[in-house]
């Protein structure tokens, strides 16, 4: 049995309208060339669908059992490919992102804002995770996007560049450190230094290790989160560290940040996905607006 779609539309125009004329006008085809789809679709099924003459056609049994089954078939078929168009051409889609914490809290949400601005039928979705997740999340196909700090190699996860950005100091305004044309890493040990807990400190010490070995790189203080550590900046309890996506966040600390060189350590964020997985049109659209972006940021690159 070699039924094609083509066919079936046949068939169904012609049930509907109840005339081979108004039929073949609907599907913008000549009579014969109807007639014709009809005789093969006869064939393939072995059986007949109207019978008709030259003053009235009318379904037989099963072309009547056929019509409202098939009726229903080429709607979901017909819906089905119209969601597809929508999803290609950007008027429909969602779009899942994990992102640590502080990604997602001072970078992301102007990024949305603006994709939507565009893209008003596009959902975003963001999942604000513990760094050490966002690849797992990915992984577990939670998401599509993973963004995150550079990670080691995965197996199931390719890593593509999306941004670097220097480290900064953080401080008060009007401290020792405020308004200084150029910092480097050995006048921050003046002051108690504080820093974030794992991955962030742990490969910024080797950094500066291979960089600078004679820099005594020690944080008097260890948290958590960017927001105690930058509450505790505010207080004047020591010099914080950060990298320049979160100056929206500095400013609602109140606080000034400012370049390390001596030597400059760059930390570089990466775009996670599933390895031999084809994005969204919606997931790489967003990936497309947020990049450039980003990059033209200042101190980012």
């Amino acid at each position: 049995m070699n039924i094609t779609l083509r066919q079936l539309r046949a068939f169904l125009a012609v049930a509907q309208a109840g005339s081979f004329t108004l039929a073949a006008e609907s599907l913008c085809i000549s009579q014969s060339a109807l007639s014709g789809l009809i005789k093969e679709l006869e064939l393939g099924l072995g059986t007949r669908l109207l019978d008709r003459n030259t003053r009235r056609l009318h379904l037989t049994e099963i072309g009547e059992r056929l019509r409202p089954r098939l009726e229903g078939v080429l709607h979901d078929l017909d819906a089905t490919l119209k969601q597809v168009i929508e999803h290609r051409d950007m008027q429909a889609g969602l779009v899942r992102i994990a992102t640590p914490q502080l990604l997602a809290s001072a970078l992301m949400p102007e990024l949305i804002a603006a994709f939507q601005a565009r893209h008003p039928k596009v959902r975003v979705q963001l999942l604000d995770t513990a760094v050490e997740q966002v690849m797992a999340r990915v992984f577990a196909s939670e998401v599509e996007l993973g963004l995150g700090p550079e990670r080691e190699a995965n197996s199931d996860i390719d890593s593509t560049l999306l941004f670097e950005g220097p480290f900064m100091a953080v401080f008060p305004p009007g401290h020792p450190l405020d308004g200084r044309p150029q910092l480097h890493w050995a006048e921050l040990t003046a002051y108690p230094l504080i820093t974030l807990q794992g991955q962030f400190t742990e490969r910024l010490s080797q950094d500066l290790r291979a960089a600078a070995p004679e820099l005594a790189f020690k944080p008097a203080i260890e948290v958590a989160y960017m927001s105690t550590a930058l509450s505790m900046v505010k207080a004047g309890l020591g010099v914080g560290l950060c990298v320049p996506y979160a100056a929206s966040l500095i400013r609602v600390y109140g606080l000034q940040m400012q370049a390390l060189g001596g030597p400059a350590i760059y930390r570089s964020f990466e775009v996670f996905t599933r390895r031999g997985r084809t994005l969204s049109p919606a997931a790489q659209s967003f990936l497309d607006f947020i990049g450039p972006r980003i990059r033209a940021m200042p101190h980012l690159r």
